[in-house]
């Protein structure tokens, strides 16, 4: 993004205010990344990739549960004070995780603590084009969020490496107790919209839209395959580093610290270059490039499991785990763009959610398999992982079409229309009518529409 871009996007300062907030509480997520990792290693030694792999799918078993939820009553919630009090709550668990000392409260306080993130995320997410609407606008907020998340995988580890030299890693959970109190400062400080959802029906009715919207949405459908692909190599990085640095390369905590960061250098230089590119070319080609990248990086890192000793090792991981994270922002930070492109503002929220959800359901496949799988060692890991990962770039390949219009031209009977879409569309038969415009899925169009020729 060029200064001019950035200058005018942080001109508004409730965004500036709510993007600010999201750093604040990444960076202290960042820190607990590093920590829980060496918390993990502390109690449970060789077995904590594990350790590490069951918090996690606790994280992802909550994820998949509770984002639905929290989007089927999110439009009759006032959004400023639910963000503030999810801040809150997410401040105090981790304020209790260094009296940890037995691995079942790690994964107690896990749950706790993700139970108000997976409410957090997707309302946060929702929020952002309200307050943005102009698409340009919106499209360079997707890569400033994205490199907002860099902050939890490249500056915040690089902190904990030099604090590591310093204080214990218990030090740094307060870390993040403090990141998540600014957060919920900013956020009082933010003029926030509350949601026009008006999704009506039954609680299933309300908590299944997004779920309706993606099974219905091609492009949504191949979102599906990218999101496991991110999950594969994903699970790489998040569970397997601490064992592969410490047990494998022979590595310190920093060193743990130094290959997460590298990870998120990857991520920092597509998120900086992906807008200009998006504008060019759309989101589908760039995203299945990412895909392509993060088997890549897969493919590299069983090669590198296969060496026998080297300090070379340290230098290909540095590069291997920064082709992780390059793959992994060119699938994310489009995105957002997808889902809005695919979605109105009535549904958006349950759509944002549902992709939270889905995202995530993804990672609780791969991530106890990272975890439970590592103790028959790395190599056969991540060959199974990145199986996973073909799985799912192929599919995406499969169900998102090449041709993906932003107009279609389809055709309606009478009763689907209202008085002034008929006035506006063609008559071409009986009752039936031709038009074209940009379609999502909702009550008009339950389905995807069948393309007709323009005569």
């Amino acid at each position: 993004m060029s200064e001019s871009t950035l200058t005018s996007l942080f001109a508004n300062r409730d965004y500036l205010r709510l993007f600010t907030a999201q750093v604040s509480a990444l960076f202290g997520t960042g820190l607990t990344t590093v920590a829980l990792g060496l918390l993990a290693y502390e109690l449970a030694g060789a077995d904590a990739a594990a350790v590490l792999g069951t918090a996690l799918t606790i994280k992802m078993v909550v994820y998949v549960t509770v984002a639905p939820v929290v989007a089927a009553y999110a439009g009759r919630l006032p959004r400023r004070p639910f963000l503030i009090s999810l801040n809150a709550i997410r401040g105090a668990i981790v304020m209790a995780l260094p009296f940890v000392d037995q691995v079942w409260q790690i994964y107690l306080l896990i749950a706790i603590l993700q139970t108000a993130s997976a409410a957090y995320t997707p309302t946060y997410q929702a929020i952002i084009p309200d307050i943005l609407p102009d698409e340009r606008e919106y499209t360079r907020a997707l890569s400033a969020a994205q490199l907002a998340a860099t902050m939890e995988t490249l500056l915040s580890p690089m902190l904990a490496a030099v604090a590591l030299t310093l204080v214990s890693f218990h030090w740094l959970f307060v870390g993040t107790a403090i990141g998540f109190v600014v957060s919920a400062a900013l956020v009082i400080a933010t003029r926030i919209p509350d949601s026009t959802a008006t999704t009506e029906g039954t609680f299933r009715d309300r908590i299944t839209v997004g779920l309706r919207i993606f099974a219905a949405t091609p492009r949504l459908r191949g979102l599906l395959g990218l999101n496991l692909a991110v999950a594969a190599a994903g699970s790489v990085i998040m569970v397997n580093t601490v064992n592969y640095v410490r047990d494998s390369l022979g590595g310190t905590q920093s060193g743990v610290a130094v290959l997460l960061a590298a990870n998120g250098f990857g991520t920092m230089i597509i998120a900086l270059t992906a807008p200009r590119v998006l504008d060019r070319v759309g989101a589908r080609p760039v995203m299945l490039a990412g895909g392509g990248t993060l088997l890549a990086g897969l493919g590299a890192a069983i090669l590198l499991s296969l060496a026998d000793g080297g300090n070379w090792r340290w230098a290909a991981a540095v590069g291997v785990w920064a082709v992780v994270g390059a793959g992994t922002a060119a699938v994310l930070t489009p995105t957002g763009q997808v889902l809005r492109r695919s979605s109105g503002p009535a549904d958006r929220p349950a759509l944002f959610a549902a992709q939270f959800s889905l995202s995530h359901l993804a990672w609780l496949v791969t991530y106890p398999i990272a975890g439970w799988l590592a103790a028959s060692g790395l190599t056969t890991t991540w060959v199974t992982l990145s199986v996973i990962g073909a799985a799912g770039l192929g599919a995406a390949l499969w169900m998102w079409p090449r041709h993906d219009p932003e107009l279609i031209t389809h055709l309606h009977d009478a009763e689907s229309l209202t008085p002034a879409e008929r006035a506006a569309a063609d008559l071409v038969g009986d009752d039936l009518y031709r038009h074209t415009h940009a379609v999502v899925i909702d009550a008009a169009h339950p389905r995807w529409p069948q393309p007709v020729p323009v005569s």
